[in-house]
């Protein structure tokens, strides 16, 4: 069981700490490769909406189901699916929209002024987008805890598709605190920072949820899980991969991630 924990944990690390890619990439390239970023988007969005509906949902029922019977457990798993998603638009709503970490950035952004004077209104939004990643990244290093330690495959997938989709966010973090700034440290220093609440997320799932976990509370957070998953990727994934691309390209990358999920979940049973 401690080998199943540390994995989880590595994996909410793994995740949480793509932020500082982004960060990277904004530093070493020229251009944002746009295509590329709405494809992987898309992909992501394309796991996580396969997994949620097709696996996730399912095992909370099954668990739920088995705890209090048909009835109440398909009303649990359904009420615990939109309590997930309720959570997540509570969190959205409430990050001030000046730091919304899903506002879109690129790299050709990145130009510092060319005076080096710190310009106090980029780097508060920079602060606040580091500030709104971490709030809103705390619930999904919960997902990716308690997925991976009931199903360590299930709980790599899932880390992959969040890492993906906490690439841009660091972008959206480096570009206005290097603009600000124009200090590289420093950008990628606060971006780095915001992708901890991952691991902070998982740290408290073990905590707080590890010790009362029985079927009930097993099948209640993973049916929450699956609506945080799916809101997260209809309401950011995919509206920022449009952003960055108005072809097909992200729904190619959708239904790429949907068919990689579903032929890896195969392999596995």
């Amino acid at each position: 069981m401690t080998e199943e924990i540390l994995f989880a944990f590595a994996l909410t690390l793994f995740a949480g700490l793509a932020t500082g890619i982004g960060s990277i990439l904004a530093f070493f390239t020229s251009r944002t490769n746009t295509k590329f970023l709405s494809i992987a988007l898309g992909f992501s969005a394309g796991v996580m909406i396969y997994v949620s509906m097709i696996e996730i949902f399912v095992k909370a029922k099954d668990s739920l189901v088995s705890a209090m019977g048909v009835q109440l457990g398909n009303w649990a798993t359904v009420g615990g699916f939109f309590a997930g998603i309720l959570l997540i638009a509570l969190i959205d709503k409430f990050i001030p929209k000046q730091g919304n970490p899903h506002e879109l950035k690129k790299v050709e952004d990145m130009n510092p002024p060319s005076k080096p004077a710190e310009d106090a209104a980029l780097l508060k939004m920079g602060t606040f987008t580091a500030l709104a990643i971490g709030i809103h990244n705390f619930p999904e290093g919960i997902a990716t805890f308690t997925s991976a330690i009931q199903d360590p495959a299930l709980g790599v997938a899932i880390a992959i598709a969040i890492a993906i989709h906490n690439v841009p966010e660091g972008i959206a973090v480096s570009v206005p605190v290097y603009f600000a700034t124009g200090d590289k440290k420093k950008a990628f220093k606060l971006s780095f920072l915001s992708g901890l609440s991952e691991p902070i997320g998982a740290l408290a799932a073990y905590l707080f949820l590890m010790p009362f976990l029985n079927d009930i509370m097993f099948g209640v957070i993973f049916a929450a899980v699956a609506g945080i998953m799916v809101f997260i990727s209809l309401d950011e994934l995919l509206p920022a991969a449009k952003k960055y691309d108005e072809s097909h390209l992200a729904i190619y990358g959708l239904i790429a991630g949907m068919a990689v999920m579903a032929v890896s979940l195969l392999l596995f049973i």
